[in-house]
């Protein structure tokens, strides 16, 4: 192809313990699946059908880092989430077959604007601004499948220097992996290369420049953030 413009650069995420790298071609996020975090969100969390929202790829920030504070924000609110890698897609996907898709696992955050969301929620107007916006989405190396199997239990958690903020276990969603893949399937063409965070346990919260986040979900790994001022 002849590109008029630069080709945008592909964003990528290391998998872990070899040279290799994950191309993202879309990051979907499941909004309150697990029951805790529905409750202080203010929501029933009741077996609804889940719902989803997007990042752009490009808000993937691998492996964490120093990273600086987001602009347009006073509420800077931490989400903690198993990261799920598509390695083949398709549609209308089996459940019974879902697993099979996915080539492996990873840390996720899912940092939110939430002063802004809270705005376009009672404006009844879309989120983008407040979950796509630059460095949205810091996420860990990628553990393959094949290697550590499908995890669907053991603790997640995230501590911001040192205490302990968000604590859950994988258990504790209210939508596995399987459905979330079958169920998203029927309404878009997953590809490779999509991702999937399946949402967060209770005690999101504030962090601000200086703070260091370290994000753990057993199994699957680590992943430390560090916001620092502009």
């Amino acid at each position: 192809m002849n590109f008029v413009i630069p080709q945008p650069s592909i964003a990528a995420i290391p998998v872990e313990g070899t040279d290799a790298v994950f191309p993202v071609r879309r990051i979907w996020c499941v909004g309150r699946n697990f029951a805790d975090h529905a409750r202080e969100m203010g929501h029933d969390p009741d077996r609804e059908p889940p719902f989803f929202f997007s990042k752009p790829s490009d808000a993937v920030v691998p492996n964490g880092g120093d990273l600086p504070f987001p602009v347009q924000t006073q509420d800077l609110h931490h989400e903690v989430e198993l990261v799920v890698a598509l390695g083949k897609g398709g549609t209308d996907i089996d459940e019974a077959d879902a697993l099979s898709h996915v080539f492996g696992y990873g840390v996720g955050i899912d940092m939110t604007r939430r002063d802004i969301q809270s705005v376009a929620k009672k404006m009844q107007r879309p989120w983008e601004l407040a979950k796509g916006f630059d460095q949205s989405c810091p996420v860990s190396a990628l553990k393959p499948a094949s290697e550590i199997g499908h995890p669907d239990a053991g603790p997640i958690w995230l501590k911001i220097n040192g205490d302990i903020r968000q604590e859950g276990d994988l258990n504790q969603q209210i939508w596995r992996v399987e459905e979330t893949i079958a169920y998203l399937s029927r309404f878009v063409t997953l590809e490779a290369g999509d991702i999937i965070l399946n949402g967060t346990p209770a005690g999101v919260g504030p962090c601000v420049a200086g703070d260091t986040l370290h994000a753990h979900i057993d199994g699957v790994g680590d992943l430390t953030v560090h916001y620092v001022a502009r």
